[in-house]
């Protein structure tokens, strides 16, 4: 079974940065597109992020381009996402999943699958 644990969250200004990591462990990563989501109160779970872990093909939503970047380690069989200029409407819980499927947009638009793993979630609050 794949397990996944996000880390690096915590309370930033704005205009301040974040690096939020998750790592796996139980399988790697290989054949896996790995994605970034956060979910704020009174708002639908939006797809950051996502990352092919293979060949590093990559999706951004538009709220974070220019922003944020999405990178992997393969020695540390580890996804991160480094926040920069983090505005307020950024606070949320943000979580990582994987999922062995093949499109970006598959999985950043619509989510894993029912086969797709998730991680516990790590907050991110901006604010001054």
């Amino acid at each position: 079974q794949l397990f996944l644990v996000e880390s690096g969250g915590g309370l930033v200004n704005p205009g301040g940065s974040l690096r939020l990591s998750c790592a796996a462990s139980g399988f790697t990563l290989d054949y896996y597109v790995i994605g970034w989501f956060r979910r704020a109160p009174g708002k639908e779970r939006e797809g950051v992020s996502c990352i092919s872990f293979n060949d590093q093909s990559t999706y951004y939503a538009d709220s974070v381009k220019g922003r944020f970047t999405i990178s992997r380690d393969v020695a540390k069989n580890t996804v991160y996402l480094q926040m920069n200029n983090l505005k307020q409407p950024d606070t949320a819980k943000y979580y990582c999943a994987a999922d062995r499927i093949n499109t970006l947009h598959d999985m950043c638009v619509n989510g894993p699958s029912d086969f797709g793993s998730w991680g516990q979630g790590t907050q991110v609050n901006v604010s001054s």
